[in-house]
Parts: structure tokens; C-alpha cells; sequence
């Protein structure tokens, strides 16, 4: 029988502990000598010179291990806000996933968001409480917390112990036992104990929540039922049954707990994702796999992470392509793929994200792109991700420009939040989520690329909304014998519409390539802007009359249209709306005064205040525009106590 295979994500809130959980998950398989350490810069799935910096995830790192004979594909996801759609591509590709909460801080905004990612995905999740190692942290808090902002009823299975204030080990629920190091820093069970007849707290912790595992379990298996009605005891064979028809339910959570930093609880977390994550599916014959992801490395160009829909051996790979494992930033050829299995891919042909490669039956051997799956694909996650920066780049040198403009489209293709905008003036416009993501950007664009350029300050990204109804007006364009013409006009949509609408029903028997000619450059008209602060946004356009000569080429109709909307919208016409963020923040409350002056001296409206003697919480609606370099000033405020996140609210108009 071949070995099962079971791809994994972790997820958490930012400084949750979520990547040290991931090195030492590999050390507990052998499959590093020695846990990484972040803040030393030696996290083995934090590879990128970016992330040794910062201390952060920022590309879903990939690796790989053997468990209880299970081949795991292990996926490290971003925690911070700004690289949101690497977690988006990364559930795409994953059976299940490990949710991280610190002990410290309880359920934190990004742990809310990273749930209801794996809800929406339909991943099947762990919870893993961390940082217990701190005697003062409580996990009975953190179980009472989790139930009631995640909704779900956590079943412990792994619990802590102490001796002299300092974590000794974890009690194991499901196998009765205690785990503790051994001198080579690994988990093991500790042999010598219970000793016979033994009755000790520790005892009673195990007996007490083996009968609440028995109790959860029973309402999803008849046989433990049917034992704890009767009063027997449940073999530890039979309440797994249970429990991996418990784990399938959206009510309950398996939640194991420990330290990720002093190594305790990862054995028994490990061990339930060989029993309690599905299996992978089963894909269609005909299909080669799914990119998953779009990587550059220096010196051999661009690659993809993609997962097998077939098994397959090296003789029978079509033409040009390779695949290899893929440890930090090495490829590691192999001789072949097994379906489910992750792995990195070269192709002689560009791949998009999310793009599901089939393959002809006339000898599996000749891969089709089904390119516009792929860009539906990059299009649904792009949608989720609106950009609130803009920033000008330019090239230093004229000689440039052709290879900055390529290695920018590379970079938006890798990922569906970031996008570029040319300018006629020979400059662009990055778009992008947050401050963070753009200085990674800019500082991959001159490793990984050696792109030289000059960037501005990043500006907020305003939207542009339509006060009246415009037009019609008229326009003509001609070039030598070819001439196009084109009758506009423009209406506001209802609410707080922001797509752009096309009405040109006459245009559907066109030529295709007339329809998406006008399609397009109208969306890109709209993407500068009339004001060029951000984009025009909520308009449905109206086509009256389009005409043009044979052979008019897709250039000619761009010009056409910019130079209507242009005749059409005025800056008196449109209104600003600003960006409005959401700041949930705690810090000592020592420290409440100084950061609440600070947030109002910002325009920001305090809507929520919490604590609990020791952590002062709030929420509070910021301007976007005032809120530029928080991170700096809050550390120094707070002295570097301060945690906080931003969501995006919503768009208002603005008063400036």
C-alpha cells in the first residue's frame, strides 16, 4: 500500500509563536537536527533574507517529514495582515490545519481572521495552545476564550505540567501517559510513570478530561456511547474512532497545548495530524496537478509550487518539465510524483496561479494550460485584497526600463494582492496592501531581480465615487485609414457598489476582440483615476454607438476609450472617499493614557475599551492617512509593550 500523504497549513495571529511550532515539529520528525530559532534569524522555513530581517513569515514556507508512516507537506503561513492572500493560496492545497493561540494573549484579530479562512476553506483544524511554558498564563482562560470568540468547543487532549515554576512535561489524554525530554531535548514517554496504584494530580488531570473526551466523542460514535451509558471503560482504540468523526464537526476543535519554545506538546500534536486530518481527494484522470504557488529564484528564474493530481514516474513527464523537492530555497530533483504530493515544478511555458494542468490520454505526455481557469483562479483572490498604498517607482537609468517593467508583472503574478499600473510618463504606480509588503517588494525587486530604482513615498490610495450622471459625449480617433469612434456616457451605481459596469448591448455581436478591446480599456481608465489619488469606482458606463474600420488594432481602441473618459469625467465630477481602518490594540495598563492620546491625536474615534486590570484593550476607527508609521510611534509609546492589527472598515468621504 503506498504511504498516505497529508498537506498541512499553520496559522495564527503575528508573534503567536506559529514558525518556532513549525521547527519544532521538525526536529520532533528528525527532519532537522535543531529547531530554528526566529529571533536569531535561523528559522528553517523563514529563508528569505526579508524574513531573517523582520522576524516574519512572508512567503508560505514549505516543508517536508515522515510521521507515524504519513508523508507530510508542512506549509508555514504568513501572520501578518499584509501578506493575506499567501494564506488564501496556501489553503487551496491543504487537507488541514493547525491554528496557533498564544497563551499570552488569548485569540487575537488575526486569529479570528485565520479561522474564518479555514472555515470558508473547509480545512479541518487543530488548535494548539502555545506559550504555556509561562506558569502565569492560563489555559483554562484560553479554552473559556477560545469557546467564546471562535464558537467551537475545544477538547483538550494534551495539558501541562510544572515543577519549580518551570514546564516539566505534558500529560497526553488520548494515551494516558506523560511526555517529558529526554537529554537529547526530544519528547518522550516517560516509562516509569504512573507507578503501580498511583494517585497523584496528575492522575486525576488524565481521568477527568479522558471522561470529557469520552463524553464529546460518544455524541459521534454509538459504540462509546453504548460503553458510557453503561458505565465501562472505553478503550483508548475506541475513543480515536470517535474522535476523528468529532474532528469533522464545526461545533468541536481538538486542541492541544504546550510550548512550541521549550519543545513540549509538539510529539502529541504531531501524532493527531496523522489520525485526524482526511484524506486527500481524488482528482480527475486527465489532470497533471494545480499550481499553488509562483516563486523567482536568482539564477535559475521563475518556478512553481504545485501539487500532483497523478502519480507518475520521471520517463513519463511531459516534455520540459521537471519537478523537485523543494527544502528552504535548494530544489532536490526526484525520479517521481505521487498524486497529492507537493512539489516544485519547472515548465517550458508561464504557469498562473491556481492554473490545474491536464494532460492528454494519448500517452499522459502533452500538458494543456487552461490559462483562463488560472487567471479566474489569481482574479477570486485578487478580488478579496483591495490595495490601500500607492507608490511611484521609477527606472534610474532609461537603458532599464524593459527589464524593471518585466520583473515588476513577475512579482504581480507571484502575488494576487500586488499591482502594478504603467503611466505614459515612463514611471508606474505599485499598489499594494499595506507599508510592510512594499518594503519587501522594493527589496526584491533589487535582490532577486537586481532591479536599481527610485521610489516615492507611499501615499494612501483613495477611491473616486461619481456625484451625477455625465455625458454622452463623443469621440473620434484616427490613425492613417483606420478610424474609431465611440458615443459615452456614465451613471453612479446604488450604495457602496465599487465594480465597473458595462452597458453595450449592440457590442455583444462584435468581434470578441473589439467587446474585450472596449472592456478593458475602460476598466483601466478607471483604475488611474480622475484626480489620480485612487480609483473611479461604482460606475456603470454606457456605450450609445461604436464604430470602427476593419483591421483597427487593440492600441487604437485603448486611445479611443481613455480619451472619452476622459472628455467625460471632470474632477468636478467625482467626490473622495478615504480608507478607514479598524485598530484593535492592548498594551499594560500603564500605557493606556499615552496610546489613547495618541490614537485621537489621529482623528481616530475610540468604539470599544476593555481589560482586565493588567491589559488595558481597544478599538478605534483611524484614517488610514494619519495612521503612517503607527509601528514606530506606538513602540516607542509604549516602550515596545503595545500589540496591535488593522482591517480595512470601509470607504467615507473625506474632509480633506
Amino acid at each position: 500500500m503506498s504511504q498516505p500523504v497529508r498537506n498541512i497549513a499553520i496559522l495564527a495571529h503575528v508573534d503567536a509563536g506559529k514558525t518556532t511550532l513549525s521547527e519544532r515539529i521538525l526536529f520532533a520528525a528528525g527532519e532537522v537536527r535543531r529547531p530554528g530559532k526566529v529571533e536569531d534569524g535561523l528559522a528553517t522555513m523563514d529563508y528569505m533574507p526579508e524574513e531573517k530581517e523582520r522576524g516574519i513569515t512572508i512567503e508560505s514556507g514549505v516543508a517536508h517529514f515522515e510521521w507515524k508512516n504519513t508523508w507530510f507537506n508542512f506549509i508555514d503561513t504568513p501572520g501578518h495582515v499584509d501578506f493575506g492572500a499567501e494564506v488564501d493560496t496556501a489553503l487551496t492545497a491543504v487537507e488541514g490545519a493547525v491554528l496557533v493561540v498564544s497563551a499570552a494573549s488569548g485569540v487575537e484579530t488575526q486569529t479570528v481572521a485565520a479561522f474564518r479562512k479555514l472555515r470558508e476553506a473547509g480545512v479541518r483544524t487543530i488548535l494548539f495552545v502555545n506559550k504555556l511554558d509561562n506558569p502565569d498564563y492560563s489555559l483554562d482562560e484560553t479554552l473559556i476564550n477560545i469557546e467564546e470568540v471562535l464558537g467551537v468547543r475545544p477538547v483538550l487532549m494534551t495539558l501541562p505540567e510544572y515543577k519549580g515554576g518551570r514546564m516539566s512535561g505534558v500529560l497526553d489524554v488520548l494515551s494516558k501517559s506523560r511526555l517529558i525530554h529526554s537529554d537529547s531535548g526530544e519528547e518522550v514517554v516517560d516509562d516509569s510513570w504512573p507507578q503501580a496504584g498511583e494517585v497523584s494530580d496528575s492522575t486525576e488531570k488524565i481521568k477527568k478530561h479522558y471522561a470529557e473526551a469520552v463524553e464529546f466523542a460518544s455524541n459521534f460514535d454509538d459504540e462509546v456511547l453504548q460503553l458510557a451509558l453503561e458505565g465501562k471503560s472505553v478503550p483508548p482504540k475506541t475513543l480515536l474512532r470517535g474522535l476523528k468523526e468529532l474532528a469533522k464537526s464545526n461545533d468541536y476543535a481538538l486542541c492541544y497545548a504546550g510550548s512550541a519554545m521549550e519543545g513540549f506538546g509538539v510529539r502529541s500534536l504531531t501524532t493527531a495530524l496523522s489520525f485526524f486530518l482526511p484524506d486527500v481527494p481524488e482528482f480527475a484522470d486527465n489532470e497533471l496537478g494545480q499550481v499553488i504557488r509562483l516563486r523567482h529564484f536568482k539564477g535559475v528564474g521563475e518556478i512553481s509550487l504545485f501539487r500532483s493530481h497523478t502519480n507518475m514516474e520521471r520517463k513519463e513527464w511531459p516534455a520540459g518539465f521537471e519537478f523537485s523537492r523543494l527544502k528552504a530555497n535548494l530544489l532536490q530533483p526526484v525520479d517521481e510524483i505521487r498524486s497529492g504530493d507537493i512539489y516544485a515544478m519547472r515548465s517550458p511555458f508561464e504557469t498562473e496561479l491556481g492554473e490545474i494542468l491536464k494532460v492528454t490520454p494519448e500517452g499522459r505526455s502533452d500538458p494543456i494550460p487552461q490559462s483562463d481557469q488560472g487567471e479566474r483562479a489569481h482574479s477570486s483572490i485578487r478580488d478579496k485584497y483591495q490595495p490601500l498604498l500607492q507608490t511611484r517607482v521609477e527606472c534610474l537609468g532609461a537603458e532599464d526600463y524593459h527589464h524593471v517593467e518585466k520583473s515588476l508583472n513577475v512579482l504581480a503574478r507571484m502575488d494576487p494582492s500586488f499591482r502594478v499600473q504603467k503611466d505614459d510618463g515612463g514611471f508606474w504606480y505599485l499598489h499594494t496592501v499595506g507599508e510592510v509588503q512594499l518594503d519587501v517588494l522594493l527589496a526584491r525587486l533589487k535582490r532577486e531581480f537586481g532591479c536599481e530604482v527610485k521610489a516615492g513615498s507611499p501615499e494612501v490610495r483613495w477611491q473616486e465615487r461619481l456625484c451625477r450622471n455625465v455625458g454622452p459625449v463623443e469621440n473620434t480617433f484616427q490613425l492613417g485609414p483606420h478610424k474609431i469612434s465611440i458615443k459615452l456616457s456614465a451613471t453612479p451605481l446604488d450604495g457602496d457598489a465599487h465594480d465597473i459596469r458595462l452597458s453595450a448591448e449592440f457590442l455583444e455581436t462584435a468581434p470578441r476582440e473589439i467587446l474585450a478591446g472596449v472592456r478593458s480599456a475602460l476598466l483601466e481608465s478607471t483604475e488611474i483615476g480622475v484626480l489620480g489619488k485612487g480609483p473611479l469606482v461604482g460606475v456603470c458606463f454606457e456605450v450609445h454607438e461604436f464604430t470602427w474600420t476593419e483591421g483597427a488594432l487593440p492600441p487604437m481602441i485603448k486611445k479611443a476609450c481613455a480619451d472619452a473618459v476622459t472628455k467625460l469625467i471632470k474632477p468636478a465630477d467625482v467626490q473622495l472617499y478615504e480608507p478607514v481602518m479598524e485598530l484593535s490594540l492592548e498594551c499594560p495598563v500603564n500605557f493606556a493614557g499615552l496610546v489613547t492620546g495618541d490614537i485621537q491625536s489621529r482623528d481616530g474615534k475610540v468604539k470599544e475599551i476593555g481589560g482586565d486590570g493588567k491589559t488595558h484593550f481597544l478599538k478605534a476607527e483611524v484614517p488610514l492617512r494619519k495612521i503612517f508609521g503607527y509601528a514606530t510611534g506606538v513602540r516607542s509609546i509604549s516602550k515596545g509593550t503595545a500589540l496591535y492589527s488593522m482591517k480595512l472598515l470601509g470607504y467615507r468621504p473625506a474632509t480633506v
